[in-house]
């Protein structure tokens, strides 16, 4: 890993204005909703306005969003930061690689190192953790790849159109 945030073959990057009409499709697709637990569609002009605060600091905004691009530029999916405490050094992490010919190459999983290098080693972040619908087997396998631990289940904590689901959590604690 060197100095700038690429590793392998990806790269994350801040959001771009010409970001919009990616993250209008991603946000707004209902296949995608459950994971992150989205209700209601975001209009495109919602989406500017987080796009064009997106450039602000986590320590005043509590999250980060990433573009995850492969080797050839193009955006494959996002990584998130979410409820950061700075005070409890902690924050929550959140993936998408959005087309399925895009997943199954190591984009998630390169990606996922990388924003725990920059996590540790630059925001100084104690640990990470996600939570993941136990139906989800690629992200289980994906998160355990990198590192982190299940620590816990939530019993029928998501509400689904089938019924309920138990929730896994995941953790990551980095060494001083």
């Amino acid at each position: 890993m060197n100095g700038s945030l690429s590793y392998k073959n990806i790269s994350l990057r801040p959001l771009e204005p010409e970001d919009l009409d990616i993250l209008y499709l991603w946000e707004n697709d209902l296949s995608v909703w459950q994971v992150s637990n989205t209700l209601i569609p975001f209009s495109k002009y919602t989406l500017g306005q987080f796009i064009q605060n997106s450039g602000k600091d986590i320590f005043e905004t509590k999250q980060l969003r990433l573009i995850i691009e492969n080797n050839d530029g193009l955006p494959v999916g996002a990584i998130d930061l979410f409820d950061f405490d700075c005070f409890h050094q902690r924050a929550g992490i959140g993936i998408l690689i959005y087309n399925n010919e895009d997943r199954q190459k190591g984009y998630a999983y390169n990606a996922l190192i990388l924003i725990c290098h920059y996590a540790s080693k630059i925001l100084s972040i104690h640990q990470l953790y996600a939570n993941i619908s136990i139906k989800n087997q690629q992200s289980t396998a994906l998160f355990k790849k990198a590192g982190f631990q299940p620590f816990g289940i939530k019993k029928e904590w998501i509400k689904t159109m089938d019924g309920w689901e138990d929730e896994i959590l995941f953790q990551k604690i980095f060494s001083e």
